[in-house]
């Protein structure tokens, strides 16, 4: 197919379009289009080969440099032969396609589908360049199947918002311009242009939880109510506005129970907020914090056992490799990381940074005068602090600084080759590492993974 090949428009689908759905119009669709490079993940089915073959009729989307992605999960005998499938189609639209083969951990804890979607945008993000957008090719009836399977797990208005038509993924963004089509109008499309697609038998297997909405529950619901996807999908998108609404007053009031590091938030504070707004806080802090959202029943728990727990007990939540933790009156919250071994030492000679056991690493914009020795806590090192004549316990200066006890196990404390102690992280520097970085205008950090 050449650049200059456009699609067909039959009768039926412009009947559809009559309703006020008129994104396969060339003109619209061309209206629509990002001014960024379009990547569109390509499975070889029918919604993403149409998606694909529609943007493909557009010169300003080859322009802006138009390719596909086929992710190979590996869980499906035909998988090899899918990826060839999608090979073809590309050739055929002169189209670039990779194909990024992803192992899919099949004992996460979260089910093969969602691991799967997992190492799906996974691939996803590696593969994306710079300012490129990924297009995805979910529709209406996708968006309905979203909107119940949320309901039926007692999502509030965030979660039954669903799919929205335009979303992160950090540092790219997500566009699903079909969002306002139903499944009838994208094969239409399809069998008017000829299109070859895969079906993938598991999509026909009554037993995992969206395929028995799609091949039950809404057939039933349409013989009722006609325009029950259209319906399901519109409240999503006035769910959306409210959720958008509420994440805007929700900003507002994070700001105030924030503590100075903003994986912080003051229990004091917290608990002056209304139990709703506590709960919709927590939820929208751990998101700021580009955390796994938590599960159903988690605001419960962090409620019962970390709001309102003893002022001297360290209650911790954990999920998907993250800990929230009550110390005092804070909650911190961040990924799980490993203490530093105490055995761990390792000399750094400052010109280059150098990474921690744990993922962190501790880096400098000027070299120091000499080597040092980067070693764990082992208990009963002393520094010797600015403006101070004498030599104080770390352990102390610790506590007075309001160290939590788990940040103090992943420490890397700074020596001089004569054995003093320089640096402790780069929250806590000794008098002489202090004088040195006023004279030499250097800055030590310690960044977290």
């Amino acid at each position: 197919m050449t650049t200059e090949s456009r699609p067909q428009w039959p009768q039926e689908a412009r009947t559809v379009h009559d309703r006020g759905i008129d994104i396969f119009n060339p003109t619209a669709l061309a209206h629509a289009l990002p001014a960024q490079p379009i990547v569109v993940g390509f499975s070889g089915g029918l919604d993403s080969g149409v998606l694909l073959h529609a943007l493909a009729a557009l010169p300003a989307a080859r322009a802006q440099g138009l390719r596909a992605i086929h992710v190979h999960h590996g869980l499906h005998p035909d998988a090899d032969r899918w990826a060839e499938h999608c090979r073809q189609v590309c050739v055929e639209l002169e189209l670039a396609l990779d194909v990024a083969r992803v192992s899919v951990d099949h004992d996460s804890g979260i089910g093969l589908e969602a691991a799967a979607r997992h190492a799906r945008y996974a691939a996803f993000r590696a593969q994306l360049a710079e300012h490129e957008v990924l297009a995805l090719a979910h529709h209406q009836d996708d968006q309905a199947e979203t909107v119940l399977l949320r309901l039926l797990r007692a999502s509030g208005s965030d979660g039954l918002a669903a799919m929205n038509q335009w979303r992160e993924l950090a540092p790219n963004t997500i566009w699903r311009p079909l969002l306002k089509q139903p499944r009838a109008a994208l094969l239409v499309y399809a069998q008017a242009n000829a299109l070859h697609w895969i079906d993938d038998p598991s999509n026909a297997e009554h037993g995992p939880d969206r395929n028995f909405l799609r091949h039950q529950v809404l057939p039933l619901l349409r013989q009722r109510w006609p325009q029950a996807g259209a319906a399901l999908a519109r409240s999503a998108e006035l769910l959306a506005e409210d959720a958008q609404s509420l994440r805007s007053e929700a900003a507002v009031r994070l700001a105030g129970v924030l503590a100075s590091d903003p994986a912080t938030v003051s229990v004091t504070a917290l608990l002056a907020q209304p139990a709703p707004w506590r709960a919709r806080l927590l939820r929208f802090w751990i998101e700021q914090q580009g955390l796994p959202p938590l599960r159903g029943g988690a605001i419960a728990i962090i409620e019962s056992q970390l709001l309102h727990a003893r002022a001297d007990a360290q209650p911790q939540y954990r999920w998907q490799g993250a800990r929230m933790q009550r110390w005092r009156d804070l909650l911190h919250v961040g990924i799980e990381q490993p203490p530093l071994h105490a055995d761990w030492q390792a000399t750094w000679d400052t010109r280059v940074p150098l990474q921690l056991p744990d993922g962190s690493r501790l880096q400098l914009d000027t070299p120091f005068e000499t080597t040092v020795c980067v070693r764990a806590r082992r208990g009963g090192e002393r520094v010797r602090l600015p403006g101070r004549s004498h030599h104080h316990s770390l352990r102390h200066v610790l506590q007075q600084q309001a160290v939590p006890p788990w940040q103090r196990e992943r420490l890397p404390l700074l020596f001089a080759a004569d054995g003093e102690l320089l640096a402790a992280g780069d929250g806590i520097v000794s008098a002489r590492w202090q004088a040195w970085q006023e004279h030499s205008g250097a800055r030590l950090g310690w960044i977290s993974p």
